[in-house]
């Protein structure tokens, strides 16, 4: 057997094993989905502080992977009041406690590189923190986006808003090889041109129409989401592409063989949750107007 067709089986073996992943996260109910957001928060991060490494930085791991995970875990309380509307005192003690531990971790990064003697503290604290927003903080507003899309937890929202990034880079990609010339950042990603992203928004529009006749909801609205999804989500990939480029590494992991790691897989939803985050919030404020 040739390297190129094991190479491939074992790229088939784990898609299928990340399928399955995924379709338990999303039909497990909200604390699957949860969790398994927690995954890409805990593993994203600590591939990111690696990343970080390579480049001579020395971060703060555990301080920066406990502030990340409370974050997170503060923002489950949240999103779970949304699904549930828990009235709880205990709940509601968690969650300022998760606040107030996470304010006091923060300023912790800074206090302990006082003591670490190293000659990049600058570049210490700055990559402690990067982790916690480049990771943990869209992570944990990606657990409200399947709520804010149908007013409800739907598991078919979550997934269709995989759809929609998985269908950008498919239609990129075919998009690209047939008629692609112009480079969209030939230093980051040569591959990737612009006729390339237009093909994707295009696949992604068409994927978040059929979103919104299967999972329901406005069909403008969808149409919206699919745009701004599509068009950050290609970002996405080209910020960790940066990344890992000054780090001179190809993957940011190993986790899943023939894939790469956590954020190969999932850089998409780092930088387009955050602005469809935003964007789904301003579309409910002016379905109320």
């Amino acid at each position: 057997m040739s390297d190129k067709m094991r190479n491939l089986i074992v790229r088939t073996i784990s898609g299928v094993v990340l399928l399955g992943i995924v379709l338990g996260a999303a039909f497990g109910g909200p604390y699957a989905y949860g969790s398994f957001l927690l995954l890409i928060v805990v593993v994203g991060m600590w591939e990111f502080y690696n990343i970080a490494a390579a480049t001579g930085a020395v971060p703060h791991r555990t301080l920066g992977l406990a502030a990340g995970i409370v974050l997170f875990v503060t923002s489950f309380f949240l999103f779970h009041g949304f699904v549930s509307m828990p009235q709880s005192e205990s709940a509601v003690d968690m969650l300022i406690g998760g606040i107030l531990y996470f304010a006091a971790l923060i300023p912790l990064c800074f206090i302990v590189e006082l003591f670490h003697e190293s000659e990049t503290p600058l570049r210490n604290v700055a990559t402690t923190l990067m982790g916690i927003f480049y990771v943990a903080f869209p992570m944990s507003l990606m657990l409200f986006i399947p709520v804010l899309i149908t007013g409800e937890w739907k598991p078919e929202a979550f997934l269709f808003y995989l759809f929609i990034v998985w269908g950008n880079d498919v239609f990129a990609y075919l998009t690209g090889i047939a008629i692609g010339k112009h480079k969209m950042s030939p230093r980051i990603s040569p591959k990737k041109s612009w006729e390339g992203f237009a093909g994707g928004i295009v696949g992604a529009i068409a994927m978040g129409a059929v979103g919104s006749i299967v999972v329901g909801g406005s069909l403008g609205m969808w149409l919206g989401l699919a745009a701004v999804v599509a068009i950050t989500s290609v970002f996405g990939d080209l910020v960790e592409s940066m990344f890992k480029r000054e780090a001179g590494i190809k993957d940011s992991g190993k986790i899943m063989p023939g894939h790469g790691g956590i954020l190969d897989r999932f850089d998409a939803l780092l930088i387009s949750s955050p602005f469809a985050f935003v964007y789904l919030i301003g579309a409910s404020f002016l379905l109320q107007l």
